[in-house]
């Protein structure tokens, strides 16, 4: 594998701010292949994902890159200076979107062959995908071997009985095998993600492999503190692993603006590195790159790009389990009693992104049942909209003696708490009472931001007048105080 990129420019719906070359307030289609090239040439990101799920993919995105942006590729070769990968649907969890898996894969060697017309040489522009919601080694090999055995190893077949084969009729197949990267979304992934790239690296000759932890979700299935420390356990387990077998083990971690979505931004990239030592990659989300000005982006891009990757931080796995375990039931129980308060609230977040409208299911304890909530970015903002952060959910379960351990494996809580406090409404109806008396009792004292502390009680009152016009201008004017949507 060549140089692994550092900084991985997503998609992520999170920005407030409308990008300048965006035709609409919606991001789609053309956009989006000017906003990979922004993200190279202007941010300096070596990375963009390009996300197939839940959209209608544009399987021609290579040999658009490179003929409109010609000058720029001809000097930074796709796919080894900068690096394009793919965000394929899971089909063990997305039934309906099951066979864009299959598109996407037919699309790269058609994309290698734009790129060697276009380079003069062998160049593969694509050879990784990432696969989401990763839960065994099975999901991942399939799509491996799918694409070894079934994509590359058809050429060699005849077309029919005595014919010529499918690479002497049309051209050989190239690259001749794929990476898949695992992205692990809940804790329990984040508990098994070494197991499961153990298991399948069994029978791989591979010198290294990437491995993507997810934050966000994590953190609206079992709140902040839980996602953060599941994250650095699977961090250990994974630098354990790759001293045992030999492989050079790459994470990638994703984390957007918000606090509650890992809190990574232009102005704290140098924390976010500092506290994530061995983690390789870090996704650029789109509030990171919209909603601060473009000289910050560029400077906190430089600095992820040259920081020295380390060990990762030790961290006491069974004391994790028993915390998350406590954590995250208090947490669980606060958002039932406010899902729906929060998917009213989400209903007037703005769009930023082309996509199908899909939730995601918030599971409980059967006699709880369950409840249906909006995806994160939109459960986050609901929740600042309302004057109540999601960062401050469950601390009441937290006793003096987890608060000091939390704050010793995760510097910088008192700074994401901080952070969450001065956009809060301790006032808010919809703010828990128990969580008040845990912060005092923590001795947090943060004085809210009195701007948008005005803006969080007229959106309440908004709501309650049935203004839905007004509700929908307050939250975007919220949210561009924040400088992220949630």
């Amino acid at each position: 594998m060549t140089r692994i990129p550092r900084c991985m420019s997503t998609q992520h719906p999170d920005n407030a701010s409308v990008p300048f070359f965006a035709s609409s307030q919606v991001l789609a289609g053309e956009d989006e292949i000017r906003e990979a090239y922004y993200a190279y040439s202007h941010l300096g990101c070596d990375e963009q994902m390009w996300d197939v799920e839940g959209k209608e993919i544009d399987s021609f995105v290579v040999k658009k890159l490179l003929s409109y942006f010609e000058p720029y590729f001809r000097t930074h070769t796709l796919g080894e200076e900068v690096r394009l990968t793919l965000r394929v649907p899971n089909p063990a969890v997305e039934t309906a979107e099951a066979k864009v898996l299959l598109e996407t894969l037919e699309s790269i060697p058609r994309s290698y062959d734009a790129a060697r017309l276009f380079y003069g040489r062998d160049v593969a522009p694509i050879f990784e995908v990432i696969l989401p919601m990763t839960t065994s080694t099975a999901e991942v090999d399939r799509i491996f071997r799918y694409y070894a055995d079934f994509i590359v190893g058809r050429q060699h077949q005849p077309v029919r009985p005595g014919d010529v084969t499918v690479a002497e009729w049309v051209g050989p197949t190239a690259p001749e095998r794929i990476e898949v990267i695992p992205l692990f979304e809940d804790v329990e992934g984040m508990f098994r993600a070494a197991d499961v790239v153990e298991e399948y690296l069994r029978d791989k000759d591979v010198a290294d492999q990437r491995v993507f932890l997810a934050r966000s979700d994590t953190a609206m299935n079992y709140g902040l503190v839980a996602a953060a420390l599941a994250n650095k356990v699977a961090l250990q387990r994974l630098a354990a692993l790759s001293e045992r077998i030999g492989v050079g083990i790459h994470p990638i971690l994703g984390m957007g603006s918000a606090p509650f979505r890992g809190g990574l931004r232009p102005d704290t990239a140098e924390r976010v590195g500092r506290e994530y030592p061995s983690v390789v990659t870090f996704t650029i989300q789109s509030a990171f790159k919209y909603d601060f000005p473009p000289e910050e982006v560029q400077r906190a891009v430089a600095h992820l790009k040259s920081r020295e990757i380390g060990a990762p931080t030790p961290i006491d796995e069974e004391r994790v389990r028993d915390l998350i375990e406590r954590y995250s039931a208090a947490y669980r129980e606060q958002v039932t009693a406010l899902a729906p308060a929060i998917n009213r609230a989400a209903a007037f977040v703005p769009r930023r992104r082309a996509r199908k409208l899909h939730v995601g299911l918030f599971g409980y304890a059967r006699q709880m049942g369950a409840v249906t909530l909006p995806r994160a970015i939109s459960f986050t903002c609901a929740g600042y909209s309302l004057g109540a952060p999601p960062e401050l959910l469950g601390m009441d379960a937290l006793t003096d003696e987890d608060l000091r351990f939390v704050r010793e494996a995760y510097p910088s809580f008192d700074a994401k708490v901080a952070e969450a406090l001065a956009h809060a409404d301790l006032g808010s109806p919809y703010f828990p009472e128990p969580i008040r008396r845990a912060l005092v009792r923590a001795g947090y004292d943060v004085e809210p931001d009195a701007a948008h502390l005005e803006l969080v009680r007229r959106i309440r009152e908004a709501l309650a007048a049935g203004q839905d016009a007004m509700v929908h201008d307050l939250v975007l004017q919220a949210a561009l105080a924040r400088r992220f949507l949630g």
